[in-house]
């Protein structure tokens, strides 16, 4: 987290879909591993007072292989953010960390003052 005049910019390494023992969570799944991946990002940003509602302009590191599953990011954006998400940057990539991620968020937040 960084203080400036006009608050806090927090910074959050990408987020992907597993649980707390590093299993990953909906393999095969893209919208359910955005679900996830959104879930630990809102669990990174409380552990220092930060909300999902703060978060503006995520990039998304989409598998190039399933960047043609458009349907099920966006429903997975907009159950997470409403009917109005923030304006994200889809990114095509070959390959993720482990070769069953298909989807990692990172996201830019600002709290204001």
């Amino acid at each position: 987290m960084i203080a400036t005049p006009q608050g806090r910019e927090v910074h959050v390494s990408g987020q992907v879909a597993w649980n707390a023992d590093g299993t990953i969570v909906g393999p095969g799944d893209i919208g359910r591993q955005l679900e996830k991946s959104l879930e630990n990002l809102a669990t990174a940003l409380a552990s220092v007072g930060a909300h999902l509602d703060q978060v503006g302009a995520p990039r998304l590191y989409i598998k190039q292989s399933h960047i043609h599953e458009g349907k099920a990011i966006s429903a997975a954006l907009k159950a997470t953010f409403g009917d109005n998400p923030p304006c994200t940057t889809w990114i095509g990539v070959p390959s993720l960390a482990d070769e069953n991620f298909l989807i990692e968020v990172e996201p830019s937040v600002v709290c204001l003052k």
